[in-house]
């Protein structure tokens, strides 16, 4: 027998395919004695892992600070500024003045277990529709706890990360790329399985009650979809599933289903030669016109200008430029 190659659907996964989702690790760190530092963040979305050691995380907007153990990842999200503060004993506080976004550290002779912190720096880059999605769909700023049963995946990729940072093998910058990418898929879905979510796409897709609803949509973006279909499809009311829907992704279904097609718009228009008449017809649109009204109010700007701003902007940065 022919063995399957398909691949369960994961609607996770083509949310984050769609909107250009990159983890970055900019930088790792190993503290000894009492330290603390503070800089400004440029980045929407930024992430803290302590490895080791345990570690007092302050940002503007946050109320009293938060705690992070051994494993433990913090999310901040559109902060405008950091300030962390480790290590134990009676010392001196030692301020470091060339913070985390600036360089890696940690070497092949920083050995784990003589330092009181090791911390990994990075950012979740996001394209603007990534952004769009993505950071309602976040609080200010969060833990994902390395104690929880879901977070073993997380922990694990955490030690990958600093075992090709300290081990000087070959091929470590493309490696640290690759796991920059794992890890922040691990800090997405473990944060999705630990926390209670905001309205938003997030929440929407880790919601199993309104998967099968979902899923028809992103099967057939195209299709005349009506409530009580989708309904149908989710095993619920008419009432219960639209309420249930507007409670997880903060909108009501059809117009989910609109932002769905323009997701696929702009990722058609950036990867492929496909015409805009072409591409109306393939999301459900009656003519260019009408396409090209609704991304517009959506993306801000006409589908023509929009594909030719985007194929003449710069490939991403290495990340550890």
């Amino acid at each position: 027998m022919r063995e399957s190659t398909e691949v369960p659907d994961d609607q996770l996964s083509q949310a984050l395919d769609l909107v250009e989702v990159r983890g970055v690790l900019s930088d790792g760190f190993a503290l000894r004695g009492r330290w603390e530092m503070r800089e400004p963040l440029q980045e929407s979305t930024k992430l803290i892992a302590s490895v080791t050691g345990r570690v007092e995380l302050t940002t503007d907007g946050l109320g009293p600070p938060l705690h992070l153990g051994p494993g433990d990842v913090a999310v901040l999200n559109e902060r405008s500024w950091l300030r962390l503060r480790g290590g134990t004993g009676t010392g001196p506080r030692v301020t470091i003045t060339d913070g985390l976004g600036s360089r890696f550290l940690l070497s092949a002779g920083a050995e784990r277990a003589g330092a009181g912190n090791v911390l990994i720096g990075g950012r979740i880059d996001l394209d603007d529709a990534g952004r769009a999605l993505l950071l309602p769909a976040l609080p200010p700023a969060g833990v994902v706890r390395a104690s929880a049963p879901t977070a073993a995946t997380l922990r694990h990729e955490l030690d990958r990360v600093v075992d090709e940072l300290t081990a000087g093998r070959m091929g470590s910058a493309f490696a640290i790329r690759q796991r920059g990418h794992l890890l922040a898929l691990e800090v997405l879905r473990t944060y999705a399985e630990q926390a209670r979510l905001p309205s938003g796409w997030l929440r929407l897709l880790t919601d199993p009650g309104l998967r099968p609803a979902v899923s028809r949509m992103h099967a057939e973006p195209g299709r005349a979809w009506g409530l009580d279909e989708l309904a149908a499809a989710a095993a619920m009311s008419r009432t219960t599933f639209a309420d249930r829907f507007r409670a997880a992704a903060g909108m009501p279904p059809l117009a989910y289903l609109a932002r769905w097609r323009m997701l696929l718009a702009r990722r058609a228009l950036r990867d492929r030669d496909t015409g805009i008449r072409a591409l109306a017809s393939t999301l459900g649109y009656a003519s260019e016109s009408a396409f090209s009204t609704a991304f517009k109010r959506v993306v801000g700007e006409a589908p023509a200008h929009y594909r030719d701003r985007v194929r003449a902007a710069p490939a991403h940065p290495d990340p550890r430029s």
